[in-house]
């Protein structure tokens, strides 16, 4: 990248999200402001660490410099440590076979290092759910996001504190199918959006007793295509939201009480 712009107190963000099919990015001011369009590339497989450092690395030449960076990737990340990932151990994406080499290259990996090494910036790095709650939460009450793409993402904030993370996709919902399986694009597409979005309502009334949230949002790239009807029957206190909160998160992830 780059020089440092001369942003004083107001550091610029270059905010990363990472996802199963696709990694965007873009540099934002501390208000959230987009500095130039959001760059997106194909997640290229296979992808060990280094990889995706790189593809980071090679995005972030493109796009103006910044102050520190943040990146948010599907998985259990701990400060900053990835301790499993579901995709990036694949051998060609999403639903492929499982490469044993790259569970034991991601299992362990301090990945927040590695970046930072690399771009030679503070970074941080999140749970791609827990980014996209940062973009999107009021900061008050109990808050539970859920992110519908590729798998199903989740992140909770109470009064605006981040919860440990909780690999829900992973848990069984139905005959042994997870959560990741039963709502992911995949059945999306085989289904239609009508069969599909029953099933996000089966899972948000599920979930309801469990948590007893004050507000739920669904983003990701597939909150969108949750039908009109099933929007009306999950209640006021379910609101979709831009997926663009994956890369505005990116700044107020910053702030996140933890």
């Amino acid at each position: 990248m780059g020089s440092v712009p001369t942003s004083g107190s107001d550091p610029f963000t270059l905010a990363v999200d990472c996802g199963g099919g696709g990694i965007k990015a873009s540099v934002l001011d501390a208000a959230g402001t987009l500095h130039a369009p959001a760059v997106r590339v194909p997640t290229p497989y296979p992808l060990p660490p280094e990889r995706l450092v790189a593809t980071i690395a090679d995005i972030a030449a493109g796009l103006p410099a910044a102050d520190r960076v943040t990146v948010g990737m599907p998985g259990m990340i701990r400060h900053g440590v990835v301790v499993a990932t579901p995709h990036y151990v694949t051998r060609s994406g999403p639903r492929s076979a499982i490469d044993p080499a790259l569970v034991a290259a991601w299992a362990g990996c301090d990945i927040r290092a590695a970046v930072e090494s690399r771009l030679g910036l503070p970074t941080l790095v999140l749970n791609d759910a827990e980014v996209h709650g940062a973009g999107v939460i009021s900061g008050t009450g109990v808050e539970l996001v859920l992110t519908l793409g590729t798998g199903l993402g989740t992140s909770l904030f109470d009064g605006g504190v981040l919860a440990p993370h909780l690999e829900l996709s992973h848990a069984p919902v139905r005959w042994g199918t997870t959560y990741d399986a039963y709502i992911g694009q995949v059945e999306r597409a085989r289904l239609g959006d009508a069969l599909w979005s029953r099933r996000v309502r089966r899972v948000v009334d599920g979930f309801r007793p469990v948590f007893v949230w004050d507000r739920l949002y669904l983003g990701g790239g597939n909150a969108r295509q949750v039908t009109a009807t099933t929007l009306a029957r999950l209640g006021d206190d379910v609101v979709v939201v831009p997926n663009q909160a994956g890369i505005v998160g990116g700044v107020r992830a910053w702030s996140l009480g933890r």
